[in-house]
């Protein structure tokens, strides 16, 4: 595997605690932001100290590892507070396929961090570049940011009818027996006036879904439901998301709505595939393992989706990268059989997924870290802005119905995108 590496010799890292910052996003310096926030708690980063773009590869999270460990293991660190999240720290996405060059793994030059009415704010440079003296000094005001302007809108890779013809293949194909379910994707094109600011994006998806993972890294930005996996010492989370349905009208129909997709054989079987399997891939990793025998309801403001908190204990010393090795990519957002999932999303979705449904996150020297999966986002790249939505396809899914879902998902990053 060759990898694309931008890195110092050596690392000079100091944390220190600081005063309450107040919103951590509006304390982004520039559009190029790092950001992995939930109800005002996480990490924003801004600068770059070091950088790693993988090529494909099922080998590819280790070899990010491996690199991890090398960088912040020769480092100069001063970490008062040795806080999940202090000390070096790296944001990172990967590429959903394995066959995707589009994984990479960023160390920021500053971090700033809220943890349980904690803060602080780390640097991370090369030595020879001075730190300075008083780290609170370099805490950034807060800053204005511009929004995109006039929007125009265009298909991506399929037209509307052309994905519903795609689902109709799918179920063919699984009710023929050459697998159990498959998650099919659409894109969507956003062209904006003026350049896409990130944090104009982060500001609104957070307030808008305060419970959901608002995050920002190289350009993918988005705010997902969906943690795909916690480490913070032994100890590990998962919330399985997996079953959708639009939120109701008024509050007798949204609980109706709720009823029905709980109700529903088709989303539980759905969801039970997904469960299985990350209870499959973490049992081996762990000495307990909690996993709900029925899931519950998770209510977002544009849908509600079937979920299942799982809770683990590491057997052994395993990273945050180590433990998405085994999980990535669930059945959530590929299907099963995974690799029969994954030949057929490669011939009917018609695009490249590049780090659409892919794990974001960020990792610190300990191992610990937090990593969703990357829904509910968009990849902005100038006055452009690449939507994504995708639905679980199962034997007896309707196109025009999991057409609406899709439209439904996408709604979160259109009105970031509006405002």
């Amino acid at each position: 595997m060759k990898l694309a590496v931008h890195a110092p010799g050596r690392l000079v890292v100091r944390t220190a605690p600081v005063a309450d910052p107040g919103d951590l996003l509006a304390r982004l310096p520039h559009p190029t932001a790092l950001a992995w926030v939930r109800h005002g708690d996480g990490l924003v980063g801004w600068g770059e100290t070091a950088r790693l773009e993988l090529p494909g590869g099922h080998d590819r999270f280790a070899a990010a590892d491996a690199w991890l460990q090398e960088v912040f293991g020769g480092a100069e660190v001063d970490d008062p507070l040795r806080l999940p999240g202090t000390g070096p720290v790296a944001f990172g996405s990967f590429g959903f396929d394995p066959k995707s060059a589009d994984s990479v793994l960023i160390v920021p030059r500053y971090v700033l961090g809220r943890r349980d009415g904690r803060a602080w704010l780390t640097t991370i440079g090369d030595p020879s570049e001075p730190l300075p003296d008083d780290l609170h000094g370099t805490l950034p005001p807060p800053t204005a940011s511009a929004p995109p302007g006039r929007l125009t809108w265009s298909d991506g890779a399929r037209s509307a009818p052309a994905w519903e013809q795609a689902v109709a293949t799918a179920t063919g194909r699984i009710r023929a027996g050459h697998l159990r379910k498959a998650v099919l994707a659409r894109d969507l094109i956003a062209h904006a006036s003026r350049p896409i600011d990130a944090r104009v994006l982060l500001e609104r998806l957070s307030a808008r879904y305060p419970t959901c993972y608002t995050f920002a890294v190289a350009g993918l930005v988005g705010a997902t439901p969906e943690l795909l996996i916690r480490r913070s010492g032994d100890t590990v989370d998962s919330l399985v998301l997996a079953g959708t349905t639009a939120r109701g009208t008024g509050p007798a129909d949204d609980d109706a709505r709720a009823r029905e997709l709980f109700r529903s054989g088709k989303d539980r079987e759905e969801h039970s595939y997904a469960v299985d399997m990350v209870r499959d891939a973490l049992a081996p990793l762990c000495t307990d393992l909690d996993v709900p025998d029925e899931p519950e309801l998770l209510r977002l403001p544009n849908v509600t989706h079937l979920a299942s908190p799982v809770h683990g204990r590491l057997a052994a010393h395993r990273t945050v990268l180590d433990v998405l090795a085994a999980l990535h990519p669930t059945p959530a957002v590929a299907g099963t059989p995974t690799d029969r999932a994954l030949e057929l999303i490669r011939e009917l979705e018609g695009m490249d997924r590049g780090r659409y449904a892919g794990p974001v996150g960020w990792v610190d020297a300990r191992g610990d870290g937090e990593w969703g999966i990357a829904l509910r986002c968009a990849e902005l790249d100038g006055t452009r802005a690449r939507l994504f939505a995708g639905c679980g396809i199962v034997a007896d899914s309707d196109p025009a119905a999991e057409l609406a879902e899709a439209q439904n998902k996408f709604r979160a990053m259109q009105e970031a995108l509006e405002g």
